[in-house]
């Protein structure tokens, strides 16, 4: 909380309830909620909060680097409070999305600099393919 509270003052941004409790929801979960996800989940506890202040929230915490939008392609974003580059991976048949850990990509950001005329400034990496539970349920596999 000492980081959030800092980062906003560096910033000079207030730093509102709403705001507080997503970052303490995404700092409290290893899922990769959507909004929607999230609005639900603290929906009980701020029953004035709006869809719209929620995404503002999320604007604005991924603006000051607390959390990171993930687009896997669905119609809606992702969101991780854990903004170390690491990749991801999604599972094309339930959606959970994880995080892979441990896995030195660092080559792949050289080499994408080593064949194109960029400098690469950021990466987001991510894998699809079927996660064990399904993998489980054969017979109810589903790939899209």
């Amino acid at each position: 909380m000492d980081n959030l509270t800092l980062v906003f003052k560096e910033h000079n941004l207030k730093l509102t309830p709403q705001r507080i409790a997503v970052y303490k929801y995404l700092k409290g979960t290893t899922e990769h909620p959507s909004a929607e996800t999230i609005y639900t989940a603290l929906h009980e506890d701020y029953p004035t909060m709006s869809l719209a202040t929620l995404y503002k929230a999320l604007k604005t915490l991924t603006e000051v680097g607390l959390i990171q939008e993930l687009n896997l392609g669905e119609n809606n974003f992702r969101y991780d409070a854990n903004t170390s580059s690491h990749p991801h991976v999604k599972c094309i048949n339930c959606g959970r999305v994880d995080d892979i850990m441990g896995l030195d990509y660092s080559t792949l950001v050289i080499d994408a600099e080593k064949h194109s005329d960029y400098t690469i400034l950021s990466d987001q990496v991510y894998f699809f393919g079927v996660c064990s539970n399904c993998q489980k349920k054969k017979n109810r596999l589903v790939i899209y």
